[in-house]
């Protein structure tokens, strides 16, 4: 018997570093073996199988119905857990439909003997580790105890896993071991599987919504020559060819709005951002962003729609528009609220007068009393408008747990966003937030050429005065522009951060398969 054969299935702690070194070095004996008597990783079974969908065709049918139907069946899985007994031995195995409730339906059992699969076989197989993946083929049956199973009459090794699975009954209590060896993570924790599914449903979903209302889905650059879109710091590379200065892109918003130019009057892109800046439980270098675009409308229509989107990934992930997001439940089924800034600092800030919101000179002073740098960039300069968003994310931002659209953004920090046309100063511009953190960022687009020249320029100032997340000017945007861009919305949606709001789970790194980690070395 294995070293790790556990009759009892009673969970263990991970294995210590020596006992480790001890089972690969065991593992990897038994693969000498395997390669010495033949193909040790053959390619040669396909199974036409799997777990979860035998569990709901045949799950509720009686012992004696499956008896008498004889169903013939074949799978591959990994094995997850291992019983010897003699003249029999059980296993269960876990395969790639182990989705929902979670991840039992993925699992079933085997049941072999040395009738079914001959002597040779069985021996073998009470050798086999935690962790291999095999291929069978057999009858279903029930057990005594009602469980599904099935009766082998053929069972083949087809790929030898060297290293033991952490704790298999309880996941991997190591977050960033979860991180770092994902697909471990995947193996043991039902819960990731199940995120992971609900990331891919809830994209899937978005993409029919928006083929739905006559969006074209389209791929533009990842390289830019000039960085643009947002407010960030890029990462730079060089191209060896073109002998020039390259980056990752930061937002792909400056060349979808060129194909509106060009005539495509409705489209959006799901794909990744890049923005050398911090990480946190928010952050991640990379990210997933949905953006999208529709000529006559304007922001009004744009925050409409996301709320159409948000609720209908919410339906898909999770079958509700109400979802609970750490122990509180937050209804997306319902009108967003739509605040001011002031309004926002208003309703969750009280303390502040009216009047006082209105003095820069007490907003850079509070400013100052929370913590925040005002003698530098961006805020060295800044006017009211800025300031007072300053304060809003210090003392509103994280309290706004329900759906709610900030509006009213001043016009220095909206560079992309077209300018109301009755209040000076102010952009027709939104931002969503849900959970305390922003979801959503949305506008009416900003089609005047020579106004958006002007605040390129005035972006470039702001770099030459050390704002390192000021955009550049982009000349050929700005062509673009001047061939006419008709009224347009847009906005664009985290993706991962909404994710992260269906899954329940409170960290980005939960929601990225594959999240940015500093190299073990």
């Amino acid at each position: 018997m294995s070293a790790e054969t556990n009759p009892q299935h009673e969970p263990h702690a991970p294995f210590p570093a020596h006992e480790d070194n001890a089972i690969v070095a065991e593992r990897r004996a038994k693969l000498a073996r395997l390669r010495e008597n033949g193909v040790a990783f053959p390619n040669d079974f396909r199974p036409a199988h799997r777990a979860a969908a035998l569990h709901q065709h045949y799950g509720f049918k009686t012992r004696e119905q499956l008896e008498g139907e004889h169903v013939s069946v074949s799978l591959g899985g990994r094995i997850v857990l291992k019983r010897v007994q003699g003249k029999a031995s059980f296993a269960t195995i876990q395969d790639g439909s182990a989705t929902g409730a979670g991840g039992a339906d993925g699992r079933i059992q085997l049941w072999l003997n040395d009738d079914g699969v001959g002597v040779e076989t069985h021996e073998a197989f009470k050798h086999w580790d935690l962790g291999d993946i095999v291929g069978c083929e057999g009858v279903l049956f029930k057990t005594m105890k009602g469980e599904l199973s099935v009766r082998c009459t053929a069972i083949r090794l087809l790929a030898k896993s060297l290293r033991p699975l952490p704790d298999k009954f309880h996941g991997i209590a190591d977050q960033e071991l979860r991180y770092r060896q994902r697909y471990v993570d995947l193996i043991v924790t039902p819960e990731s599987r199940d995120t992971f599914v609900a990331r891919s449903r809830t994209m899937g979903a978005i993409r029919s919504f928006m083929a739905s209302h006559g969006f074209l889905e389209v791929e533009t650059p990842m390289l830019h020559p000039i960085p643009g879109g947002a407010a960030a710091k890029p990462f730079v590379t060089h191209h060896n060819a073109l002998d020039q200065q390259m980056f990752l892109r930061i937002a792909p918003e400056l060349y979808l709005k060129r194909l509106i130019v060009g005539g495509f009057e409705r489209v959006y892109e799901i794909n990744r951002n890049f923005r050398n800046e911090g990480i946190s439980p928010r952050h991640n270098p990379e990210f997933t962003m949905m953006e999208f675009y529709a000529a006559y409308t304007d922001y009004r229509w744009i925050m409409d729609f996301t709320e159409e989107v948000i609720r209908d990934a919410a339906r898909a992930a999770t079958g509700a528009t109400t979802v609970s997001y750490q122990g509180r439940s937050i209804d997306l089924g319902r009108p967003f609220e739509r605040l001011s800034i002031t309004g926002a600092i208003a309703k969750y800030a009280p303390q502040y007068m009216p009047a006082q919101l209105q003095d820069a000179g007490f907003l850079r002073g509070e400013l100052e009393r929370l913590g925040a740098a005002v003698d530098q960039p961006p805020l060295a300069n800044a006017g009211l408008g800025a300031l007072q968003l300053a304060l809003f994310e210090e003392v509103a931002e994280s309290q706004l747990w329900d759906p709610t659209f900030i509006v009213d953004y001043p016009v220095e920090v909206s560079p992309l966003a077209r300018s109301s046309d009755s209040r000076p100063g102010i952009t027709e511009r939104f931002e969503l937030f849900i959970t305390g953190r922003e979801i959503a960022n949305g506008f009416s687009e900003l089609n005047d050429p020579e106004d958006q020249a002007e605040r390129f320029h005035a972006q470039v100032a702001a770099k030459d005065a050390g704002d390192e997340e000021a955009m550049f000017y982009d000349a050929d945007y700005i062509r673009a522009l001047e061939y006419g861009m008709p009224p347009t919305g847009g906005c664009g949606i985290g993706i991962d951060r909404l994710v992260m709001l269906l899954t329940d789970s409170p960290s980005i790194r939960d929601v990225v398969l594959f999240p940015a980690l500093k190299r073990e070395d």
